[in-house]
């Protein structure tokens, strides 16, 4: 042992479902060697190359995976609409509601009101249910300031959460959530404040990873999202959009010809939509807790999806109008029994292809060589079961960049 090669840990003893290319791709009785933070090697026990761990882990069975990945969350913001719930079931529209001024704008007026302490502290309780269940990588947006001063507010806030739990935290700017009520009548004046002093600023200033906008009947209209795609990308800032959720505005193919890295929602995409998707490499981030709190009808193209190859990721939306949902695995199972997802679909949904909506496939989402050292041991038996027991944590062990937690 002389030669051995010294790391960090090694972790022996479970089933390692690696989700390379998006496929279970299932190691038995594998083993993970970690050092700094990130995999050296990944295969079989009995393969093992001479390791001196300085620390080592055996577990008796079960399965590890990659770390979860919840690509699309708006878990930063202030207030309560649980009443807009009940108007709902009472027959009520997203619409109507919004028309009301509630919706978005509801959240708008209780998230400025908060000091970003606040919004931190509120963020912080909603991201530990996720954690629990094994996430070591979220994406958090703005969009509930709609005006300069609070999304910038915002976007601090998800930095300084950030530095302070165990998992990678990606902030997106979006801004261009909605027309805020005081530019009603001139729609094009925020337009131009998040394109020529807005994203300058979050640029500047390091504070979002990507820029998201709403493209539909009642946000913002093609056009308006193709200027704001315009001012990020000449500040070399990824792109991605909230795209046919409500009604077709070809907001999908879009954001392809943007090279967004996602369009998310996708309930009324054409197989133009999709075809274009698949010609830029955008993924399509599948949003069932909205489509089931909002009893929608109309699925997004899952067979379409699959003929033309679009990987397909799965996300919570934890958002407090549409979804608010703090259980990833319930999405997976909710994608598999909604939307017709296979469970191996969902797992790659929430690891491998979730990674790519952000960004991050070079890094994260599978167990392989190179990767970050994220990972989660589940005492289960098969990796179908994420996505089929309903409710409740179930057991497991989360290892965030080498650290268990």
């Amino acid at each position: 042992m002389n030669n051995a090669k010294q790391i960090d840990s090694l972790w022996l003893g479970a089933d390692i479902v690696t989700l390379r290319d998006g496929r279970y791709n299932i190691i038995p009785d594998g083993a993970l060697a970690v050092d700094n933070g990130g995999l050296v090697w990944v295969g079989p026990r009995s393969e093992l190359p001479a390791f001196a761990p300085r620390q080592r882990h055996t577990f008796s069975g079960g399965i590890i995976t990659p770390g979860l990945v919840d690509c699309h969350t708006h878990l930063l913001f202030a207030g309560d609409r649980s009443a807009e719930f009940e108007q709902r079931l009472n027959g009520v529209s997203y619409a109507e509601i919004a028309a009301q001024g509630g919706g978005i704008l509801a959240t708008v007026r209780a998230t400025r009101s908060a000091s970003q302490e606040a919004l931190v502290a509120s963020a912080r309780a909603r991201l530990a249910h996720l954690l629990a269940e094994g996430v070591t990588t979220v994406e958090i947006k703005s969009g509930y300031g709609l005006d300069e001063e609070s999304e910038l507010k915002m976007l601090r806030a998800i930095r300084q959460l950030a530095a302070g739990v165990p998992a990678d935290v990606i902030a997106t700017c979006l801004a261009a959530h909605a027309i805020p009520p005081a530019f009603r009548d001139n729609p094009q004046g925020w337009i131009d404040i998040i394109c020529q002093r807005l994203l300058p600023q979050v640029k500047e200033e390091n504070l979002a990873d990507a820029v998201d906008a709403f493209c539909e009947h009642l946000a913002l209209s093609p056009a308006q999202v193709s200027a704001v795609f315009d001012a990020a990308r000449a500040l070399d800032l990824p792109v991605k959009l909230h795209a046919e959720q409500l009604s077709a505005q070809g907001g999908a193919a879009l954001a392809a010809r943007y090279g967004a890295l996602s369009a998310d929602h996708l309930e009324y995409a054409s197989e133009e939509d999709v075809r274009a998707m698949a010609e830029h490499g955008t993924v399509a981030v599948l949003l069932p807790g909205a489509f089931y709190l909002l009893r929608e009808t109309q699925r997004p193209p899952v067979a379409l999806f699959r003929r033309y190859g679009v990987p397909m990721a799965l996300a919570s939306d934890a958002n407090p109008g549409t979804s608010p949902a703090l259980s990833l695995r319930l999405m997976m199972n909710m994608g598999c029994t909604l939307f017709g997802m296979t469970p191996e679909e969902a797992l790659a949904g929430v690891t491998l292809w979730g990674a790519k909506a952000l960004g991050l496939q070079q890094t994260h989402g599978s167990l392989e060589a190179g990767k970050v050292a994220s990972f989660v041991h589940w005492p289960l038996t098969r990796p179908g079961e994420l996505a089929y027991w309903l409710g409740g944590e179930l057991p497991c062990r989360v290892i965030y960049r080498g650290e268990a937690q």
